[in-house]
């Protein structure tokens, strides 16, 4: 099997290049959530450049949009489109902006404004159900937009309908751009509020694909109820003056500091051979 641990560090220096070039771009999300985008995308989803409009393919929605460039470079390795449109990230009249654009190959929905993408992968489950179709549904929400009630209309609605094909994923890094999400906006137990809306609550390391695809493997098998998986990460996972800051929720890299996370990203992709 491919080495994804690896993986995941080429494309967080495909996401650094992207957001060094173009001026702009959520990095601590980024880092945090592509292992949970790499799990999905390499491992778990029947989804392909050829099944983009096979109505037997799994759905993936972006609910933190504001991540799209983790999602950008997944989609552009497994070949959705060319690398090289990377490039064109965040110029002018480029369709590569910077939440998830459905004009580009391989993304559903436009998403980005917050707390809308549970409830649109509810709606996507339960017509799966209703035509009796195999997909399965996933999403993938930040922390911090849990602070949006339309999330817990869309957690009401998936819990009452038994949607046991839809997988949502908290990026739990606990970071939010004006700070701690417990000082934003206190989150109590994660575990008791799912659970109270009949949903099934899985914990996992979010920065570990092995873990995570055991954990998803576990998803699949709960019946008569949905599944949210809530992922421990470390925002800006990766480069460690990235991690745990909340500056680096939304920041450019200087010139210095791009040299640095590209020299630490190369050392721990090939310390994850050994």
């Amino acid at each position: 099997m491919e080495n994804l641990t690896a993986k995941a560090y080429e494309l967080r220096k495909d996401i650094l290049d992207m957001i060094y070039r173009g001026k702009c771009g959520h990095i601590g999300g980024d880092f945090s959530v592509l292992d949970i985008l790499v799990t999905l995308y390499y491992k778990q989803m029947n989804i392909s450049p050829e099944l983009v409009n096979d109505p037997k393919r799994d759905r993936f929605i972006l609910s933190k949009g504001h991540s799209v460039e983790a999602l950008y470079a997944v989609l552009a390795d497994r070949g959705f489109f060319p690398k090289e449109d990377l490039l064109t990230y965040s110029r002018y009249q480029s369709k590569y902006i910077g939440h998830p654009n459905n004009k580009i190959n391989g993304i559903e929905m436009n998403s980005g404004s917050l707390g809308h993408g549970l409830s649109v992968s509810v709606g996507m489950a339960l017509a799966g159900k209703m035509s009796k179709a195999s997909y399965r549904v996933y999403t993938v929400m930040g922390d911090g937009e849990l602070a949006e009630g339309s999330v817990w209309e869309g957690a009401m609605a998936g819990g009452h309908y038994h949607l046991d094909n839809l997988c949502a994923v908290v990026d739990r890094n606990r970071l939010q751009i004006s700070g701690s999400t417990e000082e934003v906006m206190s989150q109590d137990s994660q575990d008791d509020r799912w659970a109270s809306f009949g949903w099934n609550v899985i914990h996992a390391v979010g920065n570990d694909i092995i873990a995570l695809d055991k954990t998803f493997e576990e998803a699949k098998s709960a019946k008569g109820k949905p599944t949210v998986i809530i992922a421990d990460t470390i925002k800006g996972y990766g480069v460690s003056f990235i991690e745990n800051s909340a500056p680096w929720h939304h920041k450019v890299p200087s010139e210095e500091e791009y040299q640095k996370a590209v020299i630490e990203l190369e050392a721990r992709r090939k310390a994850s051979y050994e």
